[in-house]
């Protein structure tokens, strides 16, 4: 009984090791270096290691602690905030293993995956356009014009017209988006009335985009022309002063005259009650008179 369980513990014994990776512990680089160099030996012989002084190193460098490098991949599909397909993108290397490479988003950038994708650049390019695909710059730029509106101001002149050349220059200055000329389709050329029309604009010959255009006024905002709007409205601002204080005055003299036609009323009034007052008071001194009684 005691050989057939020694027998089996050697088994187990002999069995390698096992052990999963998530119970391993982290195992960090450290460089260190031997404090007292080993003499050379002769060619052929191993070198002759002190058993205690040539078992003390030094410390020199911990990789913990050091920047970790990033990560260089191809991407084969349009990641947000990255790239495009074919485009090559250094990343966190925690990004590339955990998420890139494990769904397929991108590839490493080995000589044949290089090859791979500068051929299907090329195709692309000198392809049809129907079989093109819109890069990411591109659907980016389709987003913005979807949400602009562009704004031209007529100029006072008689020969003014809106034309391709004009519409790009104020893509160009007004909403910081540059727009060959060779882009841009109007519903009709050239334009000279005021009003709201549109232009379409096409991204990389692929996507078209209408974008809404309006056709204002001048409007001069020079120096010169906003410190005539100044004086302009000091002036008005004068003008409505003068105005409220000639009202003021008209309405102060209707209210002084009222109250002097107030005034005489009661001087009137009261002059009329002294005078009865005073005949009263004669009529009452005065003495009885002697005229018999009748019987």
């Amino acid at each position: 009984m005691w050989s057939s369980g020694r027998r089996v513990l050697q088994d187990l014994l002999s069995l390698p090791a096992v052990r999963s990776f998530s119970l391993t512990a982290a195992r960090n680089t450290v460089v260190v270096e031997r404090w007292w160099q080993v003499p050379l030996s002769k060619v052929g012989s191993p070198p002759r290691l002190h058993p205690r002084r040539h078992r003390i190193y030094k410390f020199v460098e911990d990789t913990s602690h050091k920047p970790s490098q990033k990560m260089e991949l191809i991407l084969t599909q349009t990641v947000p905030k990255l790239g495009g397909r074919g485009d090559t993108v250094l990343v966190k290397k925690s990004v590339g293993r955990n998420r890139l490479l494990p769904e397929g988003l991108a590839v490493y950038p080995s000589p044949e995956n290089k090859k791979i994708f500068a051929e299907e650049l090329r195709l692309l390019r000198e392809g049809k356009p129907e079989d093109r695909i819109q890069t990411r710059t591109g659907h980016l730029t389709v987003a913005v014009l979807r949400q602009s509106q562009l704004k031209i101001n007529k100029v006072p002149c008689e020969d003014f017209q809106v034309t391709k050349e004009v519409v790009s220059r104020c893509f160009a200055k007004k909403l910081r988006i540059v727009v060959p000329v060779h882009a841009i389709t109007l519903p009709f050329e050239p334009i000279k009335e005021l009003g709201d029309y549109w232009c379409e604009v096409k991204v990389n010959g692929i996507d078209a985009v209408q974008v809404p255009m309006s056709v204002v006024p001048y409007e001069d905002m020079s120096a010169n022309y906003r410190r005539q709007l100044k004086a302009q409205a000091a002036a008005d601002a004068q003008e409505d002063a003068g105005e409220e204080d000639d009202s003021l005055e008209a309405v102060s003299d209707a209210a002084v005259e009222t109250q002097a036609a107030e005034d005489s009323t009661s001087q009137g009034s009261t002059s009329a009650a002294e005078e009865m007052n005073t005949k009263t008071e004669q009529d009452a001194a005065s003495p009885p008179s002697e005229s018999p009684k009748k019987d």
